[in-house]
């Protein structure tokens, strides 16, 4: 029977769900129904069910689907369920089969686009969607491994396609911008409690969808996120009174991102400044110069009021985002007194100066966002509009590299033991813009030429010194759309006066054709760099800064943070032959590395200057073992990880114990630039092995990785499988981990580690987790090094997770055919079709332009606990 399975798992006379029957609908395969049930059972997830002969085809799908056509859901195949099942929102009783509560997300009906049976059966469905919420041409595709771990279940990918409802690139993904039921609009806290998370959830956001800013509850002492014994705990705090006003403390512009742990870093949005106050169940919108602005940003102010408070003051950054992720000025400029365009702008929350009667404003700031993490959790599990502003500890200027790689507009840098500097603009504060991107003071206009409506071009220009003198930086004429045209040229006829603004008058041909007007408004304007004299190049107008006052456009002026920094001419006198790449001399630089594609020493220096920011974020000061090849990787190579000559720039050395002789032999190295990379290039070396310690801590690893390594001869499909494996038996232990080819064969689990265990107690965890999944399925793993001992089985081989193993870095380069390299993926990509040898030195940098399959690696630190330990350690080896 179809639903025999389903039936034997359930006690109907202790659950609610449906018992149902099959019920084919002959030959009518028009009118086929879908729905899709948010599940807060072991795990949250996602079942996803198409009816078809009369049942609920169902599949689970942890993440929930993605309109992103590059990203591909991994989906278990399940048992089938009743057509009965549809309606069905509710709590399973603890206990019971997938205890927990049942959220119906989306409904609606599925179109085949080929016969669904035969689909269905070779593996691959084509389907079109008509939900609520989902929409557009979606697919199904086994991936063909076979039977999975012990329940047998069948592994797919859930695809959205290209069409009109996909959304390339998007950052936030359809099921926590739309958390709410299609039938209840509650969220699946209100539904029921959680019985597996381990969350300190008092109360969860209403699902309340009224305007009205006061439709909130007044939170009461126990719906508050944080308790007040946790506030008086924390040092530097105070009972205070809210105070009617508060100002932001301001960042000092610099060029540079800081080093060192003492800092942390978080992304600079390009949106409004906005401090948020609550009290009395209302929440207001601040700017910076005092102003409200609660109702031209739409319902952000009824989002806030839903948070789980009596009264805050919370400060953060209004902010419109475009289809790719990243924040748009202009879309945030077009949304202000759009109710419509309004109630989708995001409001990121980076500090908590008060809360529930206490000033946090001596509280360190690590302490300040831990709060404020702890209370966006609990209120919206950091999904919805308000969301977290998170931050990397230390790395400052490869995160700023890897911000503007990605083309933010920077970042903001701050001291993580500071406090908060109320209305004063501080260097605990740093900003450091990407784009060369400012605001300046709009003193005039042109006449339009051509076809031109309105006027041709802004006269700008900024105050300076201690009489705040207005002077001249240029003019910007593009960038305006009509719109723009036709406001601006209104507000700037109102504003026109005869007198010269600028001190001393302009004059010449600056001044030429310009109409002057009264210095009343600030334009942000994007440019490459400025002249000696100040004067913007290739300026574009980007939108008016109304949250700004004139006045203000001071203290970034020529000659300070604003130059943009000068390339020097090179001083290295070169040899023919020669090459400088990236201030490095690289010697027989057209020798040939890699016969087989004409991949040259030259091209390998080349591809580390591109890769230069994810490669320094894995490989920096970790202790390092090369691989060099002189002549190329055919030809003889040898290992190195001591250097007894004099250490190239960029190379550091430390003295460490050789692990293998027991003695001090020779000095070990690591880089601390990206010059010193290129130095080992230059040195012939084709592989860069790493520690999972850097030099700092070095006997506590901060990365522990599984090298998984098939048997010859054995399917691909079995890699992948294990791959799983071994990532859902971490997340079981509360282990996140992340996956990258190794530039062969194999594939490497990677799992950041918050650096508190020794080399032996990583290195003994790690081989009793992989004992416990080879004991479990002793036909499929082995971790017994010895090749014989692999016969049709994948070796998960823990031993690089010893003091003075080491691991090939993400991003390097293999002495192997084809110039491999070591890349980084989304487990998505982990898929029957992918082939690790197709990221080489010639296409990698590629990689770099779409979204970061290791956004939240660096940022995360994660004990191994004692519960941990105790789950898998104490139960014997396997000696297979």
């Amino acid at each position: 029977m179809a639903l025999d399975t389903y039936r034997k798992k359930r006690r109907f006379d202790r659950t609610p769900e449906p018992e149902g029957d099959a019920k084919p609908r002959a030959g009518d395969d028009e009118h086929l129904a879908f729905v899709i049930q948010k599940h807060d059972a072991t795990r949250l997830h996602y079942d996803f069910r198409l009816e078809l002969d009369g049942v609920m085809k169902s599949w689970a799908v942890p993440k929930g689907p993605s309109l992103d056509p590059a990203v591909k859901r991994m989906a278990v195949h399940v048992e089938d369920h009743p057509i009965e099942y549809n309606t069905f929102e509710g709590v399973i009783p603890k206990g019971e089969y997938g205890g927990g509560p049942v959220l119906l997300w989306d409904r609606g009906r599925w179109i085949p686009e080929e016969d669904p049976r035969a689909g269905y059966k070779k593996g691959t469905l084509k389907f079109r969607l008509e939900g609520e919420k989902l929409h557009g041409s979606w697919a199904l595709v086994r991936t063909n491994f076979g039977n999975r771990g012990r329940d047998g279940k069948e592994s797919w990918l859930l695809i959205k396609h290209r069409d009109d409802a996909a959304e390339p690139g998007a950052k936030t993904d359809v099921v926590d911008a739309l958390p709410e039921s299609v039938v209840s609009g509650r969220t699946i806290e209100e539904i029921g409690p959680s019985f597996h998370r381990k969350a300190a959830v008092k109360k969860a956001a209403p699902a309340s969808k009224a305007r009205a800013r006061k439709t909130a509850p007044v939170p009461d002492a126990a719906a508050s996120a944080v308790s007040t014994a946790a506030l008086k705990a924390l040092p530097g705090a105070r009972a205070a009174k809210l105070p009617a006003m508060l100002s932001p403390e301001l960042a000092t512009l610099v060029e540079d991102a800081p080093g060192g742990d003492d800092w942390i870093h978080e992304i600079k949005y390009d949106g409004y400044r906005a401090l948020c106050r609550i009290q009395d169940g209302e929440a207001r919108l601040i700017t910076r110069q005092g102003n409200d602005w609660t109702d031209r940003f739409g319902s952000l102010g009824e989002a806030a009021a839903r948070l789980p408070v009596k009264e805050a003051w919370l400060d953060g950054e209004v902010v419109a985002l475009s289809p790719d992720g990243r924040t748009s000025f202009g879309a945030l400029q077009e949304a202000l007194g759009n109710a419509g365009k309004a109630d989708a702008l995001q409001y990121f929350l980076f500090d908590v100066p008060y809360l529930d009667g206490f000033d946090l404003t001596g509280v360190p700031l690590t302490e300040r966002k831990r709060v404020l993490a702890t209370l966006l959790h609990v209120a919206f599990g950091q999904v919805g509009r308000i969301r977290y502003s998170d931050h990397v500890e230390g790395q400052g200027p490869a995160f700023f590299e890897q911000a503007c790689r990605h083309r933010l507009e920077g970042v903001l840098s701050k001291r993580a033991a500071s406090t908060y500097a109320v209305g004063k603009r501080t260097r605990d504060w740093l900003k450091v813009k990407c784009l060369e991107t400012r605001e300046f003071v709009i003193a005039g206009w042109t006449d339009p030429e051509r076809s031109r409506t309105g006027f041709g071009s802004l006269v700008l220009g900024e105050y300076e010194g201690k009489k705040k003198q207005l002077t001249h930086v240029g003019r910007v004429g593009t960038g305006f759309n009509e719109k723009q045209l036709r406001d601006l040229t209104k507000r700037l006829e109102d504003l026109a006066q005869d007198d010269n603004p600028f001190t001393p008058p302009l004059k010449g041909a600056a001044a030429k054709g310009a109409h002057w007007v009264k210095p009343a408004l600030v334009a942000e304007v994007a440019f490459t760099e400025r002249t000696r004299d100040g004067i913007l190049r290739h300026p574009t107008f980007r939108g008016l800064r109304e949250d700004k006052s004139p006045h203000e456009i001071v203290g970034e002026a020529k000659g300070t943070a604003l130059d943009a920094p000068s390339k020097a001419a090179s001083t290295l006198k070169l040899k023919k032959g020669e090459a400088e790449v990236g201030g490095v001399r690289i010697t027989n630089a057209d020798k040939v590395m890699y016969p087989e594609n004409g991949v040259t020493k030259r091209h390998l220096a080349e591809y580390v200057l591109q890769v230069q920011v994810p490669l320094m974020a894995y490989l920096k000061d970790r202790p390092l073992t090369i691989v060099r090849c002189p002549d190329g990787h055919h030809k003889f190579c040898f290992f190195q990880k001591h250097i007894d000559s004099a250490l190239p720039p960029g190379i550091e050395g430390i003295s460490l114990e050789d692990v293998e002789k027991e003695r001090e032999r020779g000095t070990y190295f690591y880089a601390t630039t990206i010059q010193g990379v290129l130095q080992l290039v230059q040195l012939g070396a084709l592989e860069l092995h790493v520690w999972g310690s850097r030099a700092a801590r070095v006997e506590h690893p901060d990365l522990m990785i599984f090298d998984l390594d098939p048997d010859v001869g054995l399917p691909w499909a079995r890699v992948l499988e294990a791959c799983f494996t071994m990532r859902e038996r971490l997340a079981d232990l509360g282990l996140r981990s992340w996956l990258k080819t190794t530039g062969g064969k194999g594939l490497h689990v990677c799992v950041p580690l918050a650096a508190r265990q020794d080399w032996d107690e990583v290195k003994a965890f790690s081989k009793a987790l992989v004992e416990d999944i080879v004991r479990r399925e002793p036909d499929k793993y082995t971790s017994n090094i010895l090749k014989a001992r692999r016969k049709g089985r994948v070796f998960l081989d823990y031993l690089r997770n010893g003091r003075g193993a080491t691991a090939i870095s993400a991003w390097s380069m293999r002495a192997r055919a084809g110039a491999t390299v070591s890349m980084p993926l989304h487990w998505e990509e982990l898929t029957e079709t992918l082939k690790p040898s197709v990221f080489t030195v010639e296409n990698a940098a590629e990689q770099l332009g779409g979204s970061d399959p290791w956004a939240d690696f660096y940022a995360t630190r994660q004990p191994i606990t004692a519960a941990m330990k105790r789950a898998v350690m104490g139960t014997g080896t396997n000696k297979n």
